[in-house]
């Protein structure tokens, strides 16, 4: 790989990682009081994101607005036009009252009066001789007092006084009499329609009972979506997908089996590929033995021995094909220690003479294909030592995954060169000389033993002056 200087990496921590996730999403700090307050994305933040919320959303905004309009329209027509009535009613037959009243003649006839007169309207009445009529209290302002005082202003032409009580009556009617001051005590029933209760009561639980239903409902269905989900997130990740019942909607079953037929011809296209690898590899390998036997037997002639390094360079190609099969094979996921896997991987560098330091987490479980994680940071800590003096292995868990990070204190790669390192037979060195690297397929397996378990292998520069690798691996 050629040198290059490099520039600085970003510190690895899950923070930073969050913030290099989220800053190319997010506009200039001074533009960023604008973004926060624009209606489209308000919106946004505040509707649900799954298609759960959202869905139920569509069935409860329209319920809501259906029983608001109907609840204003009962509140403003009839519910204000029978309280008018029944306020208009007490006001009448206090007016009648208080006109039998001053037509009475005695004290007797008129305690007689009231006694008939609460008897027949219900109304609690009394008189008090001599009085005058208290300060009027401050009302509270509802529509109710509001009503009874209109009701009353229409048909007394007397001082009055309304005041709130508590249970078991509503109002309290003070009037100036020339005898006195009558105090007429209201009940509940005389001035409160029960339809208004039961209506809104059959409303609320009606739209409870809807909604409860419409939730089952929608439940089901995301239930299928969200099977369909883990089933394509556990595919990308190499991980088995066995096969789970299509239910749900029309949509929904056929996007299940869209996605098990388009399974299956990955997997058929992989093993294909695989197999042919395997096999052309596998068949080289003979007439190279019995070239490299032949050539044994030709003695130290200088022809000779070029030949042995042309059969040499292609033996390190044929086992460079074998290890690039192998990547796509068929090793089964099981959870594994991230942890102890890495240590084991130092262990065995260190016992081959590479100089190399490790840091990783106390301990990381997750389902990988060991042997082809381990094949994997072996190659990328080969690439390291390679061009390096000394390597540096890290393990770094994040919120989402696990980042694997191989530094060395090499030359480095120039930024506009990384990608064009990961394909294969491609290498950096224009001399092809084999003794200064392999043959271009370290880092093409590297990412694609990563990409199979769902992750990616990405080149940054290394805080040791060098190259780093940064393997992720998600959950």
């Amino acid at each position: 790989m050629p040198s290059s200087p490099i520039e600085a990496d970003r510190t690895v921590t899950s923070a930073s990682a969050f913030e290099a996730a989220i800053d190319p999403i997010l506009p200039e700090p001074e533009h960023r009081a604008e973004f926060e307050i624009h209606p489209r994305r308000w919106i946004k933040r505040v509707l649900p994101r799954t298609m759960f919320g959202r869905s139920l959303l569509i069935v409860v905004v329209p319920l809501v607005l259906l029983q608001a309009i109907a609840t204003w329209i009962f509140y403003d027509r009839h519910w204000a036009a029978v309280s008018w009535r029944l306020s208009a009613g007490v006001a009448g037959d206090i007016a009648l009252l208080i006109e039998a009243i001053q037509r009475a003649g005695t004290e007797t006839d008129i305690a007689h009066l009231l006694e008939k007169a609460a008897a027949v309207t219900d109304l609690h009445v009394r008189m008090t001789p001599g009085a005058t009529l208290p300060h009027q209290l401050p009302l509270s302002g509802t529509l109710l007092e509001d009503q009874l005082t209109q009701a009353l202003h229409g048909r007394l032409d007397l001082p009055y006084r309304v005041a709130t009580l508590s249970e078991p009556y509503t109002m309290e009617i003070d009037v100036q009499l020339s005898k006195g001051v009558l105090t007429v005590d209201v009940p509940r029933d005389r001035l409160y329609s029960s339809t208004t209760y039961i209506f809104v009561m059959w409303m609320v639980g009606s739209s409870l009972v809807l909604l409860a239903v419409a939730t089952i409902f929608l439940r089901n269905q995301v239930k299928s979506l969200r099977r369909l989900a883990a089933a394509a997130d556990a595919f990308g990740k190499g991980r088995p997908v066995p096969f789970f019942k299509v239910e749900g909607a029309v949509e929904i079953r056929q996007a299940a089996i869209a996605f098990m037929k388009m399974r299956d011809r990955i997997q058929r296209q992989i093993r294909q590929r695989t197999q042919m690898l395997a096999g052309v590899s596998h068949d080289l390998r003979t007439p190279l033995t019995r070239m490299r036997l032949a050539l044994e037997l030709l003695g130290d002639d200088p022809a000779v021995l070029e030949l042995k390094s042309d059969v040499a360079e292609m033996d390190r190609t044929v086992h460079g094909y074998l290890d690039f099969a192998r990547g796509e094979g068929s090793e089964a996921p099981v959870e594994t220690d991230i942890s102890l896997l890495l240590e084991d991987i130092a262990a065995a560098m260190r016992r081959e003479g590479t100089p190399l330091s490790i840091a990783v987490p106390a301990e990381y479980v997750m389902p990988v294909r060991s042997n082809a994680l381990r094949r994997c940071i072996g190659n990328l800590i080969d690439n390291a030592r390679r061009y390096g003096s000394h390597v540096w292995l890290t393990g770094v868990a994040l919120a989402d995954g696990i980042d694997i990070l191989v530094d060395d204190d090499g030359p480095g790669i120039l930024p506009i060169d990384r990608d064009r390192a990961f394909r294969a037979f491609i290498r950096l060195d224009p001399s092809r000389n084999p003794s200064t690297g392999g043959i271009g397929l370290g880092l093409t397996i590297a990412r694609d033993l990563a990409r199979s378990h769902g992750g990616d292998v990405t080149l940054e520069t290394s805080p040791q002056g060098g190259l780093r690798a940064r393997v992720h691996l998600p959950h």
